[in-house]
């Protein structure tokens, strides 16, 4: 199973992936939240793959690819 996490400032774009992935059969959507909790929601859930919007308001994906950077457990990168 493939654990996913998908970081999206808008609620309608995390629902619809959750969908479409939450249906592959080798696929669970572990998390769907807003920039400002990516970091926390990786920490929580160890996703194998994070779908991160790079142009949020709050906290951009930029952002939290170098908060992520100093994890011990995060996604693989680069992919």
């Amino acid at each position: 199973m493939i654990r996913v996490a998908i970081v999206d400032d808008e609620p309608l774009v995390r629902t619809g992936l959750a969908t479409i992935l939450g249906s592959a059969p080798d696929v669970s959507v572990v998390s769907g939240c807003g920039g400002g909790d990516a970091v926390e929601a990786v920490r929580r859930h160890a996703p194998e793959v994070l779908l991160l919007d790079v142009r949020m308001p709050d906290v951009d994906g930029l952002t939290v690819l170098r908060r992520l950077a100093g994890l011990r457990a995060r996604p693989r990168w680069p992919c």
